[in-house]
């Protein structure tokens, strides 16, 4: 679930397990909002397309889809159809106050803060079918089906402003801190590190049950303001409807079922659009205001960055430096890229059931990372290797795997039967997203804005993906809130995310580079921050993953700080050997004098020896293959014992003998 390549994050290693707990049931909805036509004389409507989830833990069974063709108070007259020729539909297009297409957690949030805070009537769009309910246990038991999500500062405090966390806090268990094993740490020299400085603790669930709490919220309390599709795809019609007042939309039918991303069934989806939706029966709608919340597919954004080349290829030279840079999607290769298996683990009584584990062997070949699915020891572990590697592949040799997991994992090969390591061996390999960004904006004309992962995504290495998602959404409402025309409202939300996401986007790739490369940009760093900010804590900030976990800090903020940080430290560097140089300088000359030898080239060679190797020996035990961000921050927290400074408040080694560590640890967090 979250360079696993050279480094696996201590911080927010979380998310990268892919667990479940089991769940079952939900009662339908009772409640039915009715309020006037909401007044979009500031900014109109939203609507969206995505997948959805169930509200809170008591889900109702299933939803009937409606299809609602009724004008609202809005759009009193019927707005004639350009493009009947394009659909068999009316033609007469459908009108809404707001759509958003995509229904994962972005969206989903997006509908209720729409719908909360400015009385919109929103239509969501969702391409995959509804989501299951979040008490299913005959789908939440599957401990391996689906990954989980860590969420953190920002995600939390997004969901408490909408009025949802307590049912999401509900599905959620709590982790509170990690036990890391080094590389060549036996089965009883594990290390228990708690964070105890962090404002909230993380709390985590599978991403597919917090869309399912937010749907059933929706269903609760939204009836009549919000109505949800499914298996429905959106395409772009005219995103300057009607001199810019509205956007069109063209909305079909997928006629096969697409699968869920989970780690079951990855690889599956890559099926012909044309085979799955009905484009000639497309429904043409039209609205105030489209979110496109679409995620990694980035349907909106994908017509968003062809239909900003056509226009730039009709224009003149002239007329091209005035409209500006082109909107476009920043694809990056993955350079460092690695698959990985989930494996449902059953943790031993005697073993803390609300920590985060991980290990890693020391060449860098494997990094497993396990996450609470449940508070009942109930864990879903991932198993990261390099593409290519013979472990990795479907249908592997279960006792190849097995031999890895005694060789470089026996605290956890203990605890898999052999049907588990048969079934781990049997799946197929599961991919991570590649690093991805939009610029330089956000907005299409006045009407259109695209936010979540469909703006900026990352390896769920450090809890940003989801987060920062649910903080785009937070970002949209202030935006409306503070303008008075929609047109203000999209071109303000552009302004404040764009940048933002960019440098998310770039911060988390440089935290996830390869090789000596990787080294230079994450380790080094890592390490030179821990440093310096010891020293002078006032000056000099915490290192770069501590920062990304505050919620008052944004991404550009942390990244001129760092930047200036890092010329502070170069200068203080640079004193510190050039005052080196002159005292070396000098004793040479003292020792020449005494000696009355001129040559004192060894007397030198033996000073820059001994500086040479004290730092060596401060760095040495960083630079190790295979070294992972869990390695890397324990080690710079707890080398010189336990100051305020460090957010490793408690760390002690793990013996599987420690009755102790058996206590009831149900609720903490990281």
């Amino acid at each position: 679930m979250a360079s696993m390549v050279t480094t696996l994050p201590a911080t927010l290693a979380i998310l990268l397990t892919f667990c479940i707990s089991s769940t079952n049931g939900f009662s339908p909805p009772g409640t039915q909002h009715t309020s006037a036509a909401p007044d979009l004389s500031h900014s109109n409507s939203h609507n969206g397309c995505g997948p959805t989830t169930p509200h809170s833990c008591s889900h109702a069974a299933s939803r009937a889809r409606e299809k609602t063709t009724t004008t609202t108070a809005l759009f009193q007259n019927t707005i004639n159809d350009n493009k009947a020729s394009e659909t068999t539909e009316s033609a007469s297009p459908t009108p809404h106050d707001a759509v958003v297409c995509g229904g994962g957690p972005a969206g989903l949030l997006s509908a209720i803060m729409l719908a909360q805070n400015f009385n919109y009537n929103v239509k969501v769009y969702e391409r995959l079918p509804p989501p299951p309910s979040p008490t299913d246990e005959s789908v939440w038991s599957d401990i391996a089906r689906f990954y989980l999500i860590g969420l953190g500062e920002r995600g939390q405090a997004a969901l408490r402003e909408f009025g949802v966390w307590d049912d999401v806090e509900a599905c959620c268990t709590s982790v509170p801190g990690r036990m890391d094993w080094a590389p060549d740490a036996g089965p009883d020299e594990g290390v228990e590190n708690i964070f105890t400085d962090r404002p909230v603790m993380t709390q985590v669930l599978p991403r597919d049950k917090l869309v399912g709490v937010l749907h059933q919220h929706i269903l609760k309390n939204y009836q009549g303001k919000i109505d949800m599709e499914y298996k429905k795809e959106v395409t772009p019609m005219d995103f300057d409807n009607e001199g810019s007042s509205s956007v069109k939309i063209g909305v079909s039918d997928c006629a096969t079922d697409f699968l869920r991303d989970t780690p079951s069934n990855v690889g599956m989806q890559n099926l012909a659009e044309e085979e799955l939706c009905d484009v000639d029966g497309m429904e043409v709608v039209i609205t105030k205001l489209l979110v496109a919340a679409d995620g990694t597919q980035r349907t909106i954004a994908n017509e968003m960055e062809k239909a900003d080349k056509e226009k730039r290829d009709s224009m003149s030279f002239f007329d091209k430096l005035q409209y500006g840079p082109s909107f476009y999607v920043k694809r990056y290769d993955d350079d460092n890229q690695r698959v990985y298996k989930t494996i449902p683990i059953k943790l031993p009584s005697k073993w803390r059931n609300d920590l985060n584990y991980s290990a890693r062997s020391k060449d860098g070949r494997v990094l497993f990372d396990s996450l609470p699915a449940d508070a009942n020891g109930n864990q879903c572990a991932a198993l990261l290797l390099k593409r290519d590697d013979e472990v990795a592949q479907a249908n592997t040799d279960p006792k190849k795997l097995r031999e890895v997991f005694d060789e470089v994992l026996p605290q956890f090969s203990a605890l898999l039967d052999d049907d588990t390591i048969e079934n781990v061996a049997k799946k197929p390999p599961s991919f991570l997203p590649s690093f991805r960004y939009v610029a330089p904006r956000l907005n299409q004309g006045d009407r259109t804005v695209i936010l979540g992962d469909a703006i900026h995504t990352v390896k769920p290495y450090f809890g940003l993906g989801a987060n920062s998602a649910l903080q785009d959404v937070q970002i949209l409402k202030q935006s409306i809130e503070s303008t008075n025309t929609m047109k203000e409202a999209t071109h303000l939300f552009s302004q404040q995310r764009a940048a933002e996401s960019k440098a998310l986007v770039e911060i988390s790739r440089e935290l996830d580079r390869p090789g000596l490369l990787g080294v230079f940009t994450f380790i080094v760093p890592l390490i030179v921050d821990s440093i310096f900010n010891k020293l002078a804590p006032k000056i000099f900030s915490p290192n770069t993953i501590a920062m990304l976990q505050k919620r008052e800090m944004t991404f550009r903020g942390i990244r001129r700080r760092k930047r200036f940080e890092r010329v502070g430290q170069i200068a203080t560097l640079g004193t510190f050997f050039t005052a080196l140089t002159m005292g070396a300088k000098q004793l040479i000359r003292t020792l020449s004098r005494v000696t009355g030898k001129r040559n004192t080239t060894v007397v030198a060679s033996a000073v820059g020896g001994i500086a040479a190797i004290s730092v060596l020996k401060k760095v040495a035990v960083f630079l190790v293959p295979g070294m992972a961000p869990a390695d890397v921050l324990t080690k710079a927290s707890a080398g010189k014992g336990e100051g305020k400074e460090s957010p490793l408040r408690t760390i002690q080694p793990y013996n599987s003998e420690n009755e102790d560590l058996s206590a009831d640890f149900a609720g903490g967090g990281i």
